[in-house]
């Protein structure tokens, strides 16, 4: 049963090499069939012709009246008239740009939920990644250690062997397989999470092999090409447009409302008609609209002060974790590429240089210390994603 696993398993990861999933084509798939983002846009494109509302003139006003006369020879009287009310003319054009400028800030509220949404997609499938090389590094563990436990097996069969040794090798076996099934629970888990986020249509992830990172440059530099593209940010100064652009359309509308028209009238076998004016005394209607609207404008500012400061230390702490990991993995790296622990140990135990307790102490050194480089690969690269999140 176990066997048979196994060879499906070596079967998957052979064959990824053709049908792997690459990390760009999966975050290209969630941001289309995302359900979140699919919602957002639907909702902010509504928002966006809400926005829209309310810039044309109100609505013409007609008016008809009869009315009988009492006693008869007083005659009966007619009325009509036609009226259509509009705002001081300079209000129209600052409706307008308000509409602007929260159209604009629609579509960056929904550039970082998006971008949020796909940090995210992202960190999992690098998550993913880590995964699945720690399952190949597990399968070979499991194959060598399955190796010596026979081996261990054989020799005690034939009475040249050591129950203390096939002891041994049993524990560390069981050892492996419960981290062995453990880590193919969480790389099922990690691949359903990514098929939720790509709106349930099915994603198996088997890369093992991170994207290539670009080159970090200085934390000023990279810290200006983010604050530069920030979505956030971008959406905090534009809800101070808003509300710039509220003060002032407050102001307008505190400008007295105009009112024109025809006016017919008949009475007696006589006939009034002429033209309608009228206009509103702004007294009390908009009483205290602007000092509203200019609190909301300090508290923008004070909203976009904040963000800054908060977001520059972010970007200070990501940066020092990352210069941090990356001295980390390079010193990682050179240690592994020179290392050949696991044929070294496996030569000195078949010559019986060392026993089987120091043989799988050893190798459970060696691989702590794998397991602890490949983490700090996982790391190092998923702080870079976050840095570059802006970019997504």
């Amino acid at each position: 049963m176990h066997y048979s696993f196994l060879m499906i398993f070596l079967m998957i990861f052979t064959l990824s090499g053709n049908a792997q999933t690459k990390v760009d084509s999966v975050l290209s798939s969630i941001s289309a069939n995302n359900k979140t983002i699919l919602a957002n846009e639907q909702f902010w494109e509504a928002e966006k012709l809400q926005y829209k509302v309310g810039l044309s003139p109100y609505n013409p006003k007609v008016d008809y009246d009869y009315l009988n006369g009492s006693p008869a020879t007083a005659g009966n009287q007619t009325e009509f008239a036609v009226t259509q009310s509009f705002d001081f003319p300079t209000a129209y054009g600052k409706k307008k740009q308000l509409s602007n400028d929260q159209i604009a800030k629609a579509e960056l509220q929904l550039a970082a939920a998006r971008q949020e949404i796909l940090l995210q997609a992202r960190n999992v499938a690098l998550e993913l990644i880590y995964r699945n090389k720690l399952q190949e590094e597990l399968m070979i563990r499991k194959q060598n250690t399955e190796k010596w436990l026979s081996n261990f097996q054989t020799r005690l069969d034939k009475g040249d062997g050591n129950i203390l040794d096939v002891n041994k090798a049993k524990l560390q076996l069981i050892q492996i397989n419960s981290e062995f099934q453990e880590n193919i629970s969480a790389i099922n888990q990690l691949n359903q999470k990514l098929t939720e986020l790509n709106g349930g249509i099915s994603i198996i992830l088997t890369d093992t092999d991170y994207p290539q990172q670009p080159e970090i440059p200085s934390f000023e530099a990279i810290e200006n090409e983010i604050e530069a593209a920030n979505p956030v940010r971008k959406y905090l100064e534009q809800e101070i447009n808003v509300a710039k652009s509220q003060v002032v359309l407050s102001r307008a509308m505190s400008l007295p409302r105009m009112e024109a028209g025809y006016r017919y009238q008949s009475i007696l076998g006589q006939t009034f008609q002429g033209l309608h004016v009228g206009m509103t005394i702004p007294l009390w209607e908009n009483k205290n609209t602007v000092k509203v609207r200019q609190a909301s404008l300090v508290s923008n500012e004070l909203n976009l002060q904040e963000h800054k400061n908060e977001h520059f230390h972010k970007i200070l702490s990501l940066y020092e974790k990352y210069t941090n990991l990356k001295i980390t993995l390079d010193e990682y790296k050179t240690l592994f590429g020179s290392l050949n622990n696991t044929e070294l140990l496996d030569k000195s135990l078949t010559l019986g240089q060392i026993s089987s307790i120091e043989y799988f102490l050893e190798m459970g050194y060696y691989y702590d210390a794998l397991r602890n480089y490949l983490k700090t690969e996982r790391d190092y690269h998923q702080t870079v994603s976050e840095l570059y999140k802006y970019k997504l």
